[in-house]
């Protein structure tokens, strides 16, 4: 399934005692020299294993700042699943033809990162691995499609918010075809839809990326549905 909406608006996001783990919603899980965050829905038995989301930070965003959103905790409660809040290597994700990259900055692996998270929770915590999905907004959202691409089999399904690829849109993804929902504002203008310039690159347009996974996954003609505000 791959599904792109248009909201008519850009997008902005505006308990019980927790079980006691090594690490958590404020100890980091560390991993090496990368850290993490995760917290369990209020009142989990500790052992039931659930489902959980995982949430990429947009630019010079961390992964605290996302456990300390009250909505992020009240959403993860109300669906009893898990939220997973990784790390950039830095003040944003290292992906190709990223700003950093394009400035010469050290390239570094999120892909295995992001493996060596979802191992590492997956044992920590009861949480099922066939039922994560994986979700992010701005830069976060860049993440996840870089996911999409080359990590599908890792997630039982992405739903990237106003985010693309940094230009070359890629041609093909290297991993098979998964579900897919995009969300984007259509009046955004931190990327806009059709990208922009940041410094020595260019966001790539989304458009595109939606076409080429689309053809990728061989997914069939797209229709128009109305939803509330969403046009999809």
């Amino acid at each position: 399934m791959l599904v792109f909406c248009l909201l008519s608006s850009a997008i902005a996001f505006v308990g019980l005692s927790e079980p006691s783990f090594a690490c958590g919603p404020s100890t980091k899980c560390q991993l090496d020299d990368r850290h993490y965050y995760v917290r369990m829905p209020a009142g989990h038995d500790g052992k039931t294993k659930i489902g959980a989301i995982v949430y990429a930070h947009g630019y010079s965003g961390t992964a605290k700042q996302v456990m300390r959103n009250k909505w992020f905790r009240q959403l993860g409660n109300r669906l009893r699943v898990a939220f997973i809040a990784p790390k950039s290597s830095g003040g944003d994700w290292s992906l190709p033809h990223s700003p950093s990259r394009m400035r010469g900055a050290a390239a570094v692996d999120e892909l295995a990162y992001f493996d060596k998270v979802l191992a590492d929770v997956t044992t920590r915590f009861a949480i099922y691995p066939k039922r994560i999905m994986m979700t992010g907004f701005l830069a976060g959202g860049m993440m996840v499609w870089n996911l999409v691409c080359h990590r599908s089999e890792k997630f039982a399904g992405f739903a990237p918010i106003a985010g693309t690829f940094w230009r070359p849109v890629p041609n093909r993804c290297t991993t098979p075809p998964a579900s897919v929902i995009h969300l984007h504002g259509d009046r955004d203008q931190v990327v806009p839809l059709k990208g922009r310039p940041i410094g020595p690159t260019h966001q790539g347009n989304v458009f595109r990326a939606i076409k080429m996974y689309s053809a990728n996954g061989g997914f069939g003609r797209p229709k128009n549905v109305q939803r509330g505000d969403l046009r999809c």
